[in-house]
């Protein structure tokens, strides 16, 4: 029972933090896309929109699915379902990447923090690096502790989207702090369970958060922007 403890608490924490994310997922694009008809905002959507909103819900659907078939002890599935999130991975850079090139050249991208659509480029283009690096790592992986770590982190670079979106967030520094608060909850429970923070926490945050301050810092250079420029065609 004494060893059970902390293995049932650990299945807990992963758990609630994928719910977790899940709500501020949807909180942030109800009134552009899940309850876009009641809140009656802008133009319909494009049918690309439809897809990446499609493929970004089915992932976070999966993570609160994966997470609870762990806790209640259903590994093989979980497994399986691994196959399918390794492919649904894929997709959702494919459709990230077009939706944020389509955006752009449309001159919509970033309108919420009244940064230039090219200048906000960087921050989701450097997403389709963060994302892939966690996941994959995580997938590689996937037989050792260090897994479901990497899997919440990667969760996490992709939730920037959503807590960009909540009411009165209208900065980057205020949208990457606030969903740098899953970092920390994850660092608390390292150390409140492990007496350190694991190493898949440490490199992988670090990863994270180090990438927040560098986009910000290469997003105005005039490499960046005739980068940009050639990638959306503006």
């Amino acid at each position: 029972m004494e060893s059970a403890l902390p293995v049932t608490c650990e299945r807990r924490f992963f758990t609630g933090m994928a719910i977790a994310m899940a709500l501020v997922c949807f909180a942030g694009f109800a009134p552009s896309y899940y309850l876009k008809a009641h809140f009656d905002t802008g133009p319909q959507l494009s049918l690309l929109l439809h897809l990446h909103g499609l493929a970004f819900t089915a992932w976070i659907g999966l993570l609160v699915a994966q997470t609870s078939l762990i806790s209640t002890g259903r590994t093989r599935l979980h497994r399986r379902l691994g196959i399918a999130g390794a492919l649904l991975a894929v997709l959702m850079m494919v459709l990230g990447a077009a939706v944020a090139i389509v955006r752009a050249r449309q001159g919509v991208l970033g309108q919420a923090t009244g940064a230039p659509p090219l200048v906000f480029l960087a921050i989701p283009f450097a997403t389709l690096i963060v994302f892939p690096a966690l996941i994959g790592a995580a997938l590689c992986l996937r037989k050792r502790d260090t897994h479901k770590r990497l899997m919440m982190l990667g969760t996490t670079e992709i939730v920037t989207a959503a807590v960009a979106r909540l009411p009165g967030i209208g900065t980057p520094v205020a949208f990457f702090g606030i969903t740098d608060l899953f970092v920390l909850a994850l660092v608390i429970h390292d150390v409140s369970t492990r007496g350190r923070v694991h190493r898949a926490t440490f490199w992988g945050g670090l990863l994270l958060i180090a990438s927040q301050p560098l986009r910000l810092m290469i997003s105005g250079t005039p490499e960046w922007l005739d980068f940009a420029r050639w990638l959306s065609g503006a």
